[in-house]
């Protein structure tokens, strides 16, 4: 029997159980009981509790405590009351609604002893059951023949992608000799290159080193002469002393012994020893000229003149003297330089020679030939590479899809990669099977996860009609978010409601006609029983 009959044929039954002619029996006794309550023989309570005399059952005094012999009255808390309706659906009904003023059953057989006014509806009711039976059969009709186009194409689509992924294999496997290829080819390349920058570093770092060497000894040769007072060729303890800043112990007191013990035990040296305490004292030693303020005109000159008043003497002489300033200004602009970096601290020194070095010098062609000849080399291996992390990505999506479980005959499949939207008042959910659920504010703000795929997870005998999808996002002192996907048959794929039953856990309906079964069987039951 098909899915369908499954689905739909409780209701069918329901409908063609009763026929047009009553069966006499107890009442509300259901046929499937009847051979328990013979007429003129003793009845047994169902539960086989105990016997009793037919004319007991229905008397009004509950005899069995099951309520078995009390079917059609009031009498047993625990009772039930069986409503025929015939021409639609019999169904149970607890016996304590039996005579209460209400009808429950469409045929008014529970309110036989009430007075109450009750019209049988059973065949409107049934008629109605009918025309949505034959509604619900149209559209299962439909939606079948959908499902059918639908696992034809994925059929067909399962083919091309099988056929792409064996293409993307093989394209694969070649691409991977490529790279390795490249691989070695950048290396071989980048070796050379290696070696060619660093001996061109090496190079300007020697260049630099010699550079600085010269200066310090140039520096070194006048801190020398400027610490000769005397001109003799040699520094003595008092011209050493003459500076505190060489103070060793930084006391405040540039001592004798101090000095000595700097000269290296003697009272004095020369230049050529003088470089072996170069070392010590070159980054304390500042210049006595960089200590001096500027000289300027005294008070005692400028009193003997009035404002504006020059000698004219002293007028000439300065015109003289400015006429030969502006002949040497351009002579002296280097040496000026020169005296500057002379009397910089040390430290501001070292900052201005890095700066003077400036960027390394451009490299040899011979260098610059092999740098790009690597360049090369790695651009060609960096595209190649790329290409097989595209092509595997590809590929392990494509395995990925045609290993997922789309159903029996793969007619889930064209969900895949597809996303569907419901819009309430609050909210825009979004449903991507196989994928992900999500809510979105609808005025704004961000996305929120309601789960991921996880598995189906019907019942046994249909366990393609729920998905469910989990480990959304947490909610506030809660558990994660998860989804609830209750799949039902029709012509179209949409999303029909969603609701949240319990905190953080969501219920979608989405009807879909993958989920339409064969109707067939549905049909010719329905078909044979239409005097109903």
């Amino acid at each position: 029997m098909t899915m369908a009959c499954r689905c739909l044929l409780p209701l069918l039954l329901s409908v063609i159980t009763v026929s047009a002619v009553e069966v006499q029996r107890p009442r509300g006794v259901p046929l499937s009981k009847k051979h328990f309550y013979e007429e003129g023989k003793p009845f047994t309570c169902l539960d086989g509790s105990r016997s009793i005399p037919f004319d007991s059952v229905n008397d009004d005094y509950c005899d069995c405590q099951d309520g078995s012999d009390e079917p059609g009255t009031p009498a047993c808390p625990n009772g039930s009351f069986h409503c025929t309706n015939a021409g639609f659906r019999p169904v149970f009904i607890p016996s304590s609604r039996i005579n209460d003023g209400i009808c429950d059953c469409c045929d008014a057989t529970d309110e036989y002893n009430s007075g109450a006014t009750c019209q049988n509806t059973c065949r409107e009711l049934g008629r109605k059951e009918r025309e949505n039976l034959q509604k619900l059969a149209e559209i299962t009709k439909e939606g079948f023949v959908l499902k059918q186009q639908l696992i034809q194409e994925a059929k067909r689509g399962l083919e091309e992608k099988k056929s792409q992924i064996s293409g993307l294999e093989t394209s694969k496997a070649q691409l991977e000799v490529k790279v390795e290829a490249l691989r070695t080819v950048k290396e071989t390349a980048e070796e050379p290159e290696k070696a060619a920058k660093e001996h061109h570093l090496k190079a300007w770092e020697d260049q630099k080193a010699a550079v600085r060497m010269e200066k310090d000894k140039a520096r070194m040769a006048e801190v020398f002469l400027e610490l000769d007072d005397d001109g003799d060729g040699f520094v003595s303890l008092s011209e050493l002393q003459s500076h505190n800043e060489l103070d060793s112990n930084s006391d405040g007191s540039f001592t004798e012994t101090e000095a000595q013990a700097m000269l290296g035990g003697v009272d004095k040296v020369d230049p050529t020893a003088f470089e072996a305490i170069w070392k010590d004292i070159k980054n304390k030693y500042v210049s006595q000229q960089a200590q001096e303020p500027l000289e300027t005109v005294s008070d005692n000159d400028s009193e003997h003149y009035s404002e504006g008043e020059i000698p004219e003497e002293e007028e000439d002489d300065n015109d003289d003297q400015e006429e030969e300033e502006e002949e040497e200004e351009e002579e002296n602009d280097d040496d000026d330089q020169d005296e500057a970096d002379y009397h910089r601290p040390p430290v501001e020194q070292e900052k201005k020679d890095d700066e003077d070095e400036g960027m390394m010098p451009p490299y040899d062609t011979e260098t610059q030939n092999l740098i790009d000849a690597a360049q090369k080399a790695r651009v060609e291996f960096d595209e190649a590479e790329r290409a097989l992390r595209e092509l595997d990505n590809q590929l392990k999506n494509l395995q990925k899809e045609t290993s997922s479980d789309f159903g029996p005959n793969t007619e889930f499949a064209y969900l895949y990669n597809q996303c569907y939207e419901l819009t309430t008042s609050e909210y825009i959910y979004r449903l991507c099977p196989f994928d992900r659920v999500s809510q979105k504010p609808k005025y704004g703000g961000s996305e929120t996860s309601l789960g991921t795929w996880g598995q189906w997870e019907g019942p046994e005998d249909n366990i393609y009609s729920v998905m469910k999808y989990e480990h959304g996002m947490g909610c506030w002192q809660g558990p994660n978010r998860s989804t609830t996907v209750k799949l039902k048959c029709g012509k179209e794929t949409v999303i029909t409601s969603t609701s949240e039953p319990s905190r953080c856990e969501y219920l979608m309906e989405f009807i879909t006609p993958a989920l339409c079964q064969d109707p067939k069987t549905f049909d010719s039951m329905l078909h044979e029983h239409t005097e109903l």
